[in-house]
């Protein structure tokens, strides 16, 4: 299974949803249309993102994909 970490391309804000789609074999676009449609619902979700994009290393190209 793919390490999870935030790739530097295809990055719209942070790279957190690229990685999970990485992570989880999905495409990242899927994973973004996900994130946005959980934050309609009452929840952490928001935090989660931001506690992810501090957390998570910054992806190598080498590495990453």
């Amino acid at each position: 299974m793919p390490a999870l970490v935030r790739p530097r391309e295809d990055r719209w804000i942070g790279g957190v949803c690229a990685g999970l789609a990485h992570r989880f074999g999905m495409k990242p676009n899927t994973m973004r249309l996900i994130f946005i449609v959980s934050c309609l619902l009452p929840g952490p979700q928001f935090l989660i993102y931001l506690a992810l994009w501090i957390l998570l290393p910054n992806g190598d190209e080498r590495t990453a994909w």
